[in-house]
């Protein structure tokens, strides 16, 4: 579509006409992998590949973005991310976990970008290290695993949680809706999907919502948190 866009434009620049080719375009959802899965990856990457991708889970930036992203970027104290833009998207600022926090204290800040390289040698080596972690743990699904494949999974998560699409759109910066529809696959979630933990003091209720859980209601003084498998 792209290419007889352009080739449009430049025929109607050059006075001329064509007859384009007549297709029609498939459209196919994203490929969704579990959360599981995606922390196998990360666990199984090298140091920096994994501050990547966990980057990538919690913001569902593009890798781009991921790829520019300077110290001065990066808030400590309230942990949270400003993300400069590309592809015509919006500005934005996200929360990150402790444990992404703490990944990014763990590399070496003499560089002005986070991850030092470019995004094709950041790419080939995730490649390299995607395609050794799926042999090991022999499951083949992490092999589709790629960088726009924790955005569509970051966006899928957020409004299955949410059901706010709007919420959604600011998470991506996107600044048509339709962008962000596309990029929304819903899962049917069953409730055996989810971990059920109990927190009986504060202490424990704060490390379950560091790890991920939410909290779903109190019972006999007790706090109940769910995660998903």
């Amino acid at each position: 579509m792209n290419v007889v866009d352009a080739y449009n434009s430049f025929l109607k620049m050059q006075g001329k006409r064509w007859t384009p080719p007549i297709y029609k375009r498939v459209r196919k959802l994203p490929f969704i992998p579990t959360e599981i899965e995606i922390d196998q990856l990360i666990a199984g990457s090298s140091k920096r590949v994994a501050t990547y991708l966990q980057l990538l889970k919690e913001t569902g930036m593009r890798s781009g973005e991921a790829s520019i992203l300077k110290w001065i970027d990066v808030d400590f104290e309230r942990r949270a991310i400003r993300i400069t833009p590309e592809k015509g998207s919006n500005p934005r600022i996200l929360p990150i976990s402790v444990k992404l926090s703490n990944m990014l204290h763990e590399i070496a800040q003499d560089k002005i970008t986070v991850f030092g390289v470019s995004s094709d040698l950041m790419l080939r080596n995730f490649s390299k290290q995607r395609k050794r972690i799926a042999a090991k743990l022999k499951n083949p699904r992490i092999r589709q695993i790629t960088f726009h494949t924790f955005r569509h999974w970051k966006a899928t998560m957020e409004y299955h949680k949410t059901r706010d699409i709007l919420h959604v759109q600011q998470i991506l910066g996107h600044k048509s809706l339709n962008s962000t529809m596309l990029y929304t696959q819903l899962i049917n979630f069953n409730d055996d999907e989810f971990k059920a933990i109990v927190a009986h003091s504060e202490d424990e209720a704060c490390k379950l919502v560091e790890a991920g859980f939410e909290f779903v209601c109190s019972y006999n003084k007790n706090k109940i948190f769910r995660k998903r498998k």
